[in-house]
């Protein structure tokens, strides 16, 4: 895959699936600039790991829940790599507990990041890429977007809005020639899952019927592969990335 001079965003990339997907795409010729919230340390160790590839790093803190913050970095990332190929809409956030104690916030929340993010991520760059008459966006949602999870109903929901989103903008930016997909992984190893409770982990592995968890890096490739001229005539899909999980 050759992603040379092509530029891209990933949100959420100082850890987890949003870095393996910050550096394989570093890896395949892209200059990356990296959104993150709290984690700047974390950021700037991926940045370094994407300068090492010989491509260009911007490291932006922005919280990806407000409108102004996604169109800031929008611009930023124009003005300092010259334009604008790849969006990866990676950050998100859980915060768990059954529909009967779930607050209005946990359910805010969870909704203003997973997708109001994503909204606002694409609104500002699909003029961009309408005008170019290219663009590659790729959502992350989940496993738990197609089928739902018990205990998560706000994080559930925010997943298959995304799944919604992405065939929706799928179907407006088309005739422009852009690609919107989507990946939903299942269980991966990332910092999060390995503070999942040990039950929880051993009820989702006993679900995967190649028999392990995933790693980021595997996400990472599907997602790239979506971002290069290689899926040219793929849009509108959503790609699971999960061992047989959802099987």
């Amino acid at each position: 895959m050759n992603l040379e001079n092509k530029s891209a965003i990933v949100t959420g990339a100082s850890l987890g699936i949003g870095s393996a997907i910050a550096l394989k795409l570093a890896e395949y010729g892209a200059n990356v600039a990296i959104n993150y919230r709290k984690h700047a340390d974390e950021a700037n160790m991926v940045a370094d790991k994407v300068r090492s590839y010989g491509r260009k790093a911007l490291v932006v803190q922005a919280d990806i829940s407000k409108f102004g913050d996604a169109g800031k970095m929008v611009e930023q990332v124009v003005s300092e790599f010259g334009g604008l190929d790849i969006l990866v809409n990676n950050a998100g956030i859980n915060w768990d507990t059954v529909i009967w104690k779930m607050t209005e916030e946990q359910w805010d929340t969870v909704l203003d990041i997973n997708l109001k993010g994503y909204f606002n991520y694409i609104r500002h760059v699909a003029p961009i890429f309408k005008e170019q008459k290219h663009g590659k966006i790729v959502n992350v949602t989940s496993i738990n977007g197609l089928r739902g999870k018990f205990g998560q109903s706000n994080y559930s929901a925010s997943k298959a809005g995304i799944i919604g989103l992405t065939k929706a903008v799928a179907k407006e930016l088309g005739k422009s020639s852009v690609n919107v997909n989507a990946v939903a992984p299942g269980l991966i190893l990332t910092e999060m899952m390995e503070k999942a409770p040990e039950n929880v982990k051993e009820m989702a592995l006993q679900e995967i019927v190649l028999g392990r968890i995933g790693l980021p890096e595997e996400v990472a490739e599907v997602v790239a592969f979506l971002c290069s001229d290689l899926s040219r005539h793929v849009t509108g899909e959503v790609i699971k990335v999960d061992g047989g999980q959802y099987i």
